[in-house]
Formats: C-alpha cells, structure tokens, sequence
C-alpha cells in the first residue's frame, strides 16, 4: 500500500477499548472521558475480520493498544487468534503495565514478543500524581515479570514533560547501562483538551540528549529506529546493556517515512495521529459491506494520508487533534 507521498503503508495499531484504569494527566482531561457505549465499541471479530482484510491490502505488522488494551475481557485470547494471518509478520502491545504482572506469561503463549510499557516517572508520589493514583510498585513488577517470561526487545515510554519528570532524565539514562531495556524519551504532543492543560510544558529531545551526554558518548545504534520505519532514533550509551531512543514529533518530524494507520475502537480509521480526519469502517461493516468495499475503504484513507502534521515546537502547541490520546489509541 504505496500512498501518493510514496510511503509503504505497513503498520496498524488497534484500539480495543478507549478505557483504561490510569488517568494521565497530559493523555485525559481532569474530569476523564465519555467512555464508548458498549454496543459502539467494535467486537472482537470485526477487529479480526479488519486486520485480515488490511493483512491482504499489505500491513504486515500490527500493534495492540487502548487506553488500557489489558482491561478488555478476552484480549490475550483475541490476541492469539491473529496469528491465523499468515501475512502478519509482527504483533506487540503498548500497556502501562499496572497489569502486567497477572497477563505477562498469557500474552507470551498468545504469540506477543515485544512489548511497550509507559512508565513516565520513577518516583512513586510523582507517578501516582500523574497517573491520578497509579502504583509504581505494579508496574516495575510487571518489568521485572517481562523479563523473566522471556519477552524482547521491553521498550518503556517516557513522555518528557517540563517541569515534572525533566529532573529524572538522567535517572532513566542510567537504567540502560546494566539492563537491557530500550529507554525512549517522547515528546509531549498536544492532543485534545489534555493537550491544552499541558500547553507550556514540552521539552525538546535536544535538550534532553544533551543532558544524557553528561554519562557518556552515545553511540547511534545501525539498522535500528527511523531506518526501518520507526519513529526512534536509537543510541546506546558506551558499554550499556540497553538502548535510549528519542521520539521527537513536535521538533523533528517523521511524517516523510510514517508508515501507520490507527483502527479506533468505535471502528474508524486514521492516517495522521494529528488530524482527526477518520474514515469509518464500523458502519459499512455492520451493514454488511463486504470483503471488497471495506479493503477499498482502506485504501480510501491511505489516499487522504497527508503529506505531514501541523505541531510544531516553533509554532507551539497548535490544537489539531480534538479526540483524546484513549479515544484514538496511543
């Protein structure tokens, strides 16, 4: 799937619910979301019914997400039954962890090898804060538990935010010089009314790789991150176990080599994380559109993929996306 940007369009991520059990502060709004009603929220088998038709349209990797994908009934046996598509050559899963430890070893049988894990501070008071009530000690025992079950690469997701977690960069840093975790400092976007709480508070990850330069000389890691479609650009601090990556959407955009869609859990699908122009799928597939009139519907968003997003550090925090980060999937 080729789009007129000349971009090879691989790569789905899939919201299976817009709830989740942490309220972060720069994801939702202080007084939460309008949770999906239940009969709006896409089942099991229409998700599976999609991948496949998108599997014979040309993505070969899917990404599980949410909100909290480990909060919907049944996910680790949905899971399972996507690798009955033979033209699936990758499946992972985007979690905040808190129930990492229970579905680890499930999630393992089930087919998952990789793993993000969002984890936006290591102090357990600024973590329950930003998290609106979060245990850190869930989360660092479902790392503990990935590792051991044996899954890899376990990338953790820190978004940089000013004023909050800038302080503990170095903290991070330094995880990746005995363990061989995949470190990744994001920037903040601007999404919804989130967003707009956040506003003055991003960070640039130039600022942020400067300060990590202070442990050592990082040394860019080949054939990883942005050179095989990822947004990281990938570094390893001299002798470290790990790797820290940096996703820079705001500072440095990586519109030009986006391979991405996102299939929403009420069932619509968005080309640009940034733009909430959507493509519905739920409706023609539950009036009984067929096989051929949802691929070409797929085919209709990769077609209105634009060129690049508006955000821009230089412009500062332009409000281009109204839905919240859980309602899109992260």
């Amino acid at each position: 799937m080729i789009d007129r940007y000349n971009r090879d369009i691989n790569y789905l991520r899939v919201s299976v619910t817009d709830r989740c059990n942490l309220r972060c502060t720069y994801c939702m709004p202080k007084e939460g979301l309008s949770r999906i009603g239940h009969d709006d929220i896409l089942k099991y088998e229409e998700i599976l019914q999609i991948i496949k038709i998108a599997a014979g349209e040309g993505i070969t990797k899917v990404r599980i997400t949410g909100g909290e994908p480990l909060v919907r009934r049944g996910v680790t046996e949905f899971i399972a039954s996507l690798r009955t598509i033979p033209e699936l050559t990758d499946i992972s899963l985007t979690t905040n962890g808190i129930l990492l430890e229970t579905y680890a070893e499930r999630l393992f049988e089930a087919g998952i090898r990789r793993i993000n894990i969002s984890l936006d501070s290591l102090n357990a008071d600024k973590y329950a804060k930003i998290t609106r009530g979060g245990d850190i000690q869930a989360v660092l025992q479902g790392i503990r538990k990935v590792r051991e079950t044996g899954f890899s690469p376990v990338k953790i997701n820190i978004v940089a935010i000013k004023g909050f977690n800038d302080d503990e960069i170095l903290d991070f840093a330094r995880l990746t010089l005995d363990h061989p975790y995949q470190i990744r400092f994001i920037e903040l976007m601007a999404l919804g009314e989130a967003g707009i709480e956040n506003n003055g508070r991003y960070l640039a990850n130039s600022a942020i790789r400067e300060q990590i330069s202070t442990l050592g000389t990082l040394q860019a890691v080949n054939g990883r991150g942005s050179k095989d479609g990822g947004p990281a650009q990938i570094y390893r601090l001299a002798g470290g176990a790990g790797e820290i990556g940096f996703i820079s959407p705001v500072s440095r955009h990586f519109c030009h080599s986006c391979n991405r869609l996102r299939l929403t859990a009420d069932g619509h699908l968005r080309a640009c994380l940034l733009s909430d122009d959507e493509v519905d799928l739920k409706g023609p597939l539950r009036r009984g559109g067929d096989n051929k009139e949802i691929g070409e519907l797929i085919q209709k968003a990769i077609a209105r993929k634009p060129r690049q997003h508006q955000e821009s550090c230089n412009e500062g925090h332009i409000k281009k996306c109204m839905k919240e980060m859980p309602a899109i999937g992260g």
